[in-house]
């Protein structure tokens, strides 16, 4: 019986199709959990309890635009990578993980502007409206710890010149999630805002 043999080159595409493959599975899991709780949202909202006045924040506006633009110097990067271009890649992922912190601490200041509204998540001050808020946007923020991670092994690894113009998995894979991380949020801001 012959055996098969496969060179390098074809594993290490199979395996990066793979690696693609899974993080596909796991961004459509992560999107089908925040498509449960925003639709448990809608359902709820006929309830005689529901906050018809609530508002969303203006911090959560300034994060979506912070993480909007982190996804534009993510993508950049990746480019940068493609070219060669090391130190154009080195500053673009430093500004990506800026902008990154930048959201979660605006997410963080739109919180304490709920809490002024007097909008809690427990006590006599709470309600299932601002309860359904904080459990979703905390739910991101944690999805979002794990991108900041993520990103963190992409610029470690960058720093370790393991990226080049041919082999740029890890980054791909790194981008690809923080753009999901992205346009999660988007969708959500937009849901609130609109709903």
């Amino acid at each position: 019986m012959e055996k098969l043999t496969m060179s390098a080159g074809e594993y290490a595409e199979r395996s990066a199709r793979s690696k693609k493959m899974l993080m596909w599975f796991a961004m459509v899991s992560i999107f089908m959990t925040f498509a449960g709780l925003t639709s448990a949202y809608v359902v709820s909202a006929s309830r005689p309890d529901w906050l018809k006045d609530f508002k969303i924040p203006d911090a959560f506006l300034i994060s979506t635009i912070l993480i909007v633009l982190s996804s534009f110097t993510f993508h950049f990067a990746k480019n940068a990578v493609k070219k060669g271009n090391h130190n154009g890649a080195t500053g673009l992922l430093l500004t990506t993980l800026a902008l990154g912190v930048g959201f979660v601490g605006f997410q963080f200041y739109g919180f304490g502007q709920v809490i002024d509204a007097g909008f809690y998540l427990t006590g006599a001050g709470s309600s299932v409206t601002a309860q359904f808020i904080y459990v979703i946007v905390m739910a991101h923020l944690a999805h979002l710890f794990a991108g900041l991670i993520v990103l963190l092994v992409v610029i470690y690894n960058h720093f370790k010149h393991k990226y080049t113009p041919t082999q740029t998995l890890g980054i791909e894979l790194g981008a690809m999630f923080w753009h999901f991380l992205d346009i999660l949020w988007v969708y959500l801001f937009l849901f609130f805002y609109f709903y």
